[in-house]
């Protein structure tokens, strides 16, 4: 029986976007060895209110740390004025385990999807229409998206995900 790595991400986490490359060098190189299993740590619940200027700034003075402790990760500020920015990363995993409801590779890809969307192209994963917008474009059913996002099902998939990583010991 191969041991277990866990990794505990967020699709909002600027730290989980500068260091993808190094994880999946790690990914490739261990993978016949171990078992990978991500687990989504859910950064920040459910809020429909902006963002404070603080914590807005606080993100960018991350966002310019991250660019000079690892070389070649880029941010698009232009999301801070494109966007009204809040502080909720749960609709974005839902996203994550939504997609991999219609087909377990569609994880990844949406995962992938929403850390371009949201680092690169200034739009929004705290907003559904866009999280609906990715799943179409990397060729998911958007209805049934649509539906899976939203569902009971989804928000107990990943309640149930946040569980395993306070059991851990993971915050």
């Amino acid at each position: 029986m191969k041991p277990t790595l866990y990794y505990i991400h967020d699709p909002m986490c600027s730290w989980c976007w500068g260091f993808r490359p190094v994880w999946h060098q790690v990914q490739k190189n261990v993978k016949d060895r171990v078992t990978i299993r991500p687990l989504l740590g859910g950064l920040a619940p459910d809020d429909e209110q902006p963002m404070s200027e603080s914590m807005q700034k606080n993100i960018q003075d991350n966002w310019k740390r991250i660019q000079q402790t690892i070389p070649g990760t880029k941010f698009n500020d232009d999301f801070w004025e494109v966007c009204t920015p809040r502080r909720s990363t749960y609709p974005a995993c839902r996203a994550v385990i939504a997609a991999g409801l219609q087909d377990g590779q569609f994880a990844e890809k949406m995962l992938l999807a929403i850390q371009q969307a949201y680092y690169l192209y200034a739009r929004n994963p705290s907003d559904d229409p866009v999280l609906i917008q990715l799943a179409k474009e990397i060729g998911l059913d958007g209805r049934q998206f649509k539906i899976d996002l939203s569902s009971e099902r989804c928000k107990l998939l990943l309640k149930e995900e946040l569980q395993q990583v306070a059991n851990l010991g993971v915050s």
